[in-house]
């Protein structure tokens, strides 16, 4: 029988928050929530956002005046909602309307005359250009004589046209909550985000790696556009340019393998497999199609899967910017119809809109086998069954759609009616859609799902739109679709696509239900939702997710009622632990494991007999596997 992958653990962090234990999708629906629930991710919000301490488990303010949660939310709830999710660009990240440039400058002195200046005689430039002549004046200066003109660069500024982003809630700096050393923005989300995800499980690392060999772990993740800030590849190509030297880690810590090798190397200390698979916006999914693979395969027990991607720099603005790619303020007021620019409703799919946001994000999944999950008794949050990938074929733009994601969509849909069934899918199934919040993609998208819900009876599919709130986190964007899809089960609610009035006059939905306010569906439970990326290049992959309630019926089939009962009983112990867990985070313990440098083997240490190989740090050994693959051909 095939392994099931279930998901027993998550984590991460984008413009919403922690998304551990659901807190970051309850801030999309923070309207809909219980007062308890609502007051409990504000209070943890308010932690992150540095606007109250904690001591001794006390909430308190600046003047050490304890705070209730209430008192949380009344004082600082608004402050709160204006910190998070897409809005204007902060200041202390990146100063919008004086973004740092530089002009081109060409100077000749008056009439064609030569002109001189005094500077430092370790500043010439080598070789000296042959119409400048150079006088010592001192041991460190000197005077150049120009006689026919030079260009020169000087510092300038100018507004950007892209305003908004899907930014880390304000005040939070993920780099100060470990020893970053020149980390990399994207690395730093790497470390909090799948120690969130670990964290979340309810169980020790160590137990886990305990239960399973060396080589049944494995890590899939990546960076679609790697490290891009000035301690990663940006630091790499402006140091020229600005009169600096590249450093030894910048190379290194920009490359797009990096959030899987930091994993590997600073938080599990694994020796199983990696990989770092990237497919433009839909990398997420790559990276999680490899997990499923694998543990249904047998040739992983337990994996790590997701991706961090930090791209609110200058140049990604620019770069998306020049394709005409993003939402600009010029662009948002003419939809508007105002002056004043809404920067919290820059994102808008299946809306009038012009572009899609920007956004940072880190978020990662612990996978395991059904198997290893009944005995640690794991809390089951939902199964990844599929992922479908499929390109476009020939193209003439490489950034345009094509037929590869109605390929994608149709097969996951024909998956998960073989799982559940077509009654599940039609009645109690949603998508969670790609939804960039682009003119083209909210006709192209929107067809391709309308097709596909014609074609398998679905009448009245709901599709929720996760960029509408968090904006689009490139590598990561398929992963926070996934995390707000668990909320989903969890509550029951169906987040509306809030960012817009109404659904654009262009947008097929014939078969399709797009909501502009949250849905409750606890008198009819979903269980099964599609997860759509699309990215540049003809990267399609549609993922088939399956809620925890779902999987709960498969195992008691699978394993028997008296089983079921065994796995429930020892699931208690992990849920008070997870739960402890939870509760030191949001009073900003977010305990990031970082071993740099600790416990390292030493290969000659290394057992290595015909039967296996024993590694030094691991209950089990390597045992090599029979292989009869081939066997019948010899």
């Amino acid at each position: 029988m095939s392994r099931l992958p279930v998901i027993v653990g998550f984590g991460g962090y984008n413009a919403a928050g922690r998304s551990s234990f659901h807190h970051g999708f309850r801030r999309t629906v923070i309207e809909s929530l219980p007062v308890a629930e609502r007051q409990e991710t504000l209070a943890g919000l308010a932690v992150l956002m540095k606007l109250v301490k904690v001591e001794d488990g006390r909430y308190l303010d600046a003047d050490g005046q304890t705070l209730q949660p209430a008192e949380i939310e009344a004082r600082f709830g608004q402050q709160i909602l204006d910190g998070t999710l897409v809005r204007r660009i902060e200041k202390n990240h990146l100063d919008v309307d004086a973004a740092h440039w530089q002009k081109n400058l060409t100077v000749t002195g008056e009439a064609g005359k030569p002109f001189s200046f005094i500077t430092l005689a370790k500043q010439l430039p080598e070789p000296l250009p042959s119409d400048w002549m150079v006088e010592r004046l001192s041991d460190t200066e000197v005077m150049v004589t120009v006689y026919d003109g030079c260009d020169l660069k000087v510092d300038s500024y100018r507004a950007l046209a892209v305003k908004s982003a899907g930014q880390l809630p304000s005040g939070f700096e993920p780099g100060e909550h470990y020893a970053s050393r020149f980390h990399p923005r994207g690395l730093q989300l790497t470390m909090l985000a799948a120690t969130d995800a670990l964290r979340s499980t309810g169980i020790d690392w160590a137990e886990i790696v305990s239960r399973v060999q060396p080589d049944e772990i494995a890590v899939f993740a990546s960076s679609a556009m790697s490290q891009l800030d000035e301690n990663s590849f940006a630091g790499v190509m402006q140091s020229r340019l600005k009169g600096n030297r590249v450093s030894a880690k910048q190379l290194p810590l920009g490359l797009n393998s990096m959030p899987a090798d930091f994993i590997n190397a600073y938080i599990l200390g694994s020796v199983g497999t990696t990989g770092a698979i990237t497919g433009a916006c839909a990398s997420f999914l790559y990276n999680l199609q490899k997990a499923i693979d694998m543990i249904s395969s047998g040739k992983a027990r337990v994996v790590l899967v997701g991706n961090a991607e930090a791209p609110i720099t200058q140049e990604c603005i620019e770069g998306y910017g020049a394709m005409s790619a993003l939402a600009t303020e010029e662009g948002l007021r003419n939809i508007e119809g105002r002056p004043d620019v809404d920067f919290r409703r820059a994102s808008r799919p299946f809306g009038q809109n012009c572009g899609f946001t920007l956004a940072e994000s880190g978020q990662f999944f612990v996978l395991m086998d059904d198997a290893l999950a009944m005995e640690l008794g794991a809390d089951i949050h939902g199964a990844a069954t599929d992922v479908f990938i499929n390109a476009d074929g020939f193209k003439k733009s490489i950034s345009a759609p094509g037929p590869g994601n109605y390929l994608t969509m149709a097969k996951a849909v024909n998956a998960a009616m073989q799982i559940v069934g077509s009654e599940s899918v039609r009645a109690r199934s949603f998508v969670h859609a790609h939804g960039s919040s682009t003119p083209a993609n909210r006709i192209t998208e929107s067809e391709l799902l309308d097709r596909v819900a014609g074609a398998f009876g679905i009448a009245d599919w709901p599709v929720a739109a996760a960029k509408g709130y968090v904006g689009h986190s490139l590598a990561s964007a398929s992963a926070d679709q996934l995390a707000f899809a668990l909320g989903s089960f969890k509550y029951q609610i169906l987040p509306g696509i809030k960012t817009i009035d109404a659904v654009a006059d262009d947008v097929h939905q014939q078969h399709l239900r797009f909501n502009t306010q949250d849905q409750p569906r606890a008198d009819d439970p979903l269980e099964v939702c599609f997860i759509n990326s699309k990215g540049f290049g003809g990267n399609n992959a549609s993922a088939v997710i399956l809620a925890p309630s779902v999987v709960e019926r498969m195992l008691r089939k699978r394993y028997g009622e008296q089983a079921f009962a065994d796995y429930t009983a020892r699931r208690e112990q992990v849920r008070t632990n997870a739960q402890a867990y939870d509760q030191r985070a949001l009073v900003g313990q977010l305990d990031v494991i970082y071993h740099f440098g600790e416990n390292m083997i030493d290969d000659a240490q290394l057992s290595i007999s015909e039967q296996g190989i024993k590694v030094p740090g691991f209950a089990q050994e390597l045992r090599f596997g029979v292989d009869e693959r081939y066997k019948d051909m010899l």
